[in-house]
């Protein structure tokens, strides 16, 4: 394990930290129009899940290059890896057209969800606006994946850091209106976001231009051909992964959609407490996009015991921090939801919440880790298969009946998805642990 133990971090350290810079924007966002009031924070909260539960199935499905470039990587083969970055981008734009009109059908329905009408005034607007953030994110999905499978990785954090200053100040100007702009309110936010991911998405692409300028096997070497048989490859792969990250973002927008019909206040404390934990959970996410990227290496150069390490090494890492994120949610509540609100419903029922995601912190790191680890050997269906029915089949239904039947509220439905969660996690981490064993044994 020492011998894996190095590299993964050295890998680990530059895409958490990118993964931190993604989710720095969603909290910054949060804290930007705080001074709107709760309906707005609910708002932004319950917009920015919704589209993300819309766009998983792209982003998702683009998982799938994590295994096709760094298992390619891992057997020198880099003319391979670049014809699998440009089937992936064929790929991107034909799912951005498709999820754009799914956003607005999405938008036209809003109503029929019945959501509370001082969150929906909000929400209709700051998705109108969003839903353009749509290409340039595909196209961001898809270098970042080709880039880090390669061992490349500092630019995305470097892409990251740059995007959330464009992000600071694009809200800051478009929010309240500075600078001779007018004041857009929270559809300045969403098109803050908008700015933020076309800076995410150049930034990658002058970086791949500029890394394979001069190189062996460059881009200029591979023709930007229409290659149907990779892109289903992809899509064959990449379904079942963007179907495991849909029906665990998806759940989380069902509940955040079930809490807007609450209470402004609800949803309010739902959505702050949702970006803290999402922010920790950040970290056993990149964890798990380092771990299918080496142990996908250490398939492709024919090293079974050192994908095994790999896959562990994460799920220990993930162990410790996500042990230490449930301390500091159970022992400084108040602490981390103070910046976001100082309204006193807000601030009770967010503690509330954060002693429920406590519980639930160690469950939903390793289940991360487990999952990219399972990709990085080729198996995206099981993860999908164990998420159904962990989310589905146990968290969503106890989750409505303890909030709505037993008038726990959102607390309810924490505790849903805290079950939820506790079965995926526990599953995955077995179901890893028998099949990188038995890929040991077998030495391939």
């Amino acid at each position: 394990m020492n011998r894996e133990l190095r590299p993964l971090v050295v890998l680990a350290l530059p895409i958490i930290q990118a993964e931190l810079g993604w989710m720095s924007m969603g909290l910054v966002d949060t804290l930007m129009v705080g001074s709107l009031g709760p309906s707005a924070i609910g708002a932004v909260g319950t917009g920015s899940i919704l589209f993300l539960a819309v766009m998983v199935v792209g982003m998702g499905t683009l998982l799938a290059l994590d295994t096709f470039v760094s298992q390619n990587f891992g057997a020198g083969r880099i003319d391979e890896c670049h014809r699998w970055l440009f089937a992936g981008l064929q790929l991107a734009g034909v799912l951005a057209v498709v999820l754009m009109g799914l956003t607005f059908g999405l938008i036209a329905a809003l109503p029929v969800f019945g959501l509370h009408p001082d969150v929906l005034a909000y929400l209709r607007p700051y998705l109108s606006s969003l839903v353009w953030s749509t290409p340039p994110l595909l196209a961001y999905a898809v270098f970042r994946r080709y880039l880090q499978a390669c061992h490349v990785v500092w630019p995305i954090t470097f892409a990251l850091i740059l995007a959330n200053l464009v992000n600071v100040a694009a809200n800051w100007v478009l929010i309240h209106g500075h600078l001779g702009f007018p004041a857009l309110g929270v559809a300045g936010s969403a098109w803050a976001t908008v700015f933020s991911r076309v800076t995410m998405a150049g930034w990658l692409w002058m970086t791949i231009i500029y890394r394979e300028r001069d190189r062996p096997s460059g881009l200029h070497d591979v023709p930007f051909a229409i290659d149907m048989a990779r892109v289903w490859r992809i899509v064959r792969l990449g379904v079942p992964a963007a179907a495991q990250a849909l029906l665990e973002v998806g759940v989380f927008a069902v509940a955040t959609a079930l809490a807007a019909r609450i209470a402004p206040a609800a949803i309010a404390a739902h959505n702050i407490v949702l970006n803290i934990i999402g922010f920790i959970f950040m970290v056993p996410f990149g964890l798990g996009s380092a771990a299918a990227v080496r142990v996908g290496h250490a398939i492709g150069r024919g090293d079974p015991a050192g994908a095994r390490s790999a896959g562990w090494i994460a799920v220990m890492l993930a162990t410790g921090v996500m042990s230490a994120s449930a301390l500091l949610l159970w022992l400084a509540p108040g602490l981390l939801i103070r910046p976001f609100s100082a309204d006193a419903d807000v601030m009770t029922i967010g503690m509330g919440l954060m002693f429920v995601a406590a519980i639930f912190q160690l469950f939903d790191g390793v289940q991360a880790v487990a999952t990219g680890a399972l990709r990085g050997l080729g198996d995206t269906r099981t993860p999908m298969v164990v998420n159904l029915i962990g989310h589905w089949a146990v968290g969503l239904p106890l989750a409505y009946v303890l909030c709505f039947n037993y008038g726990w509220a959102a607390q309810g439905l924490w505790i849903g998805l805290a079950a939820g969660l506790i079965v995926t996690g526990g599953v995955l981490v077995l179901v890893w642990h028998r099949r990188s064993r038995l890929l040991a044994q077998s030495g391939l």
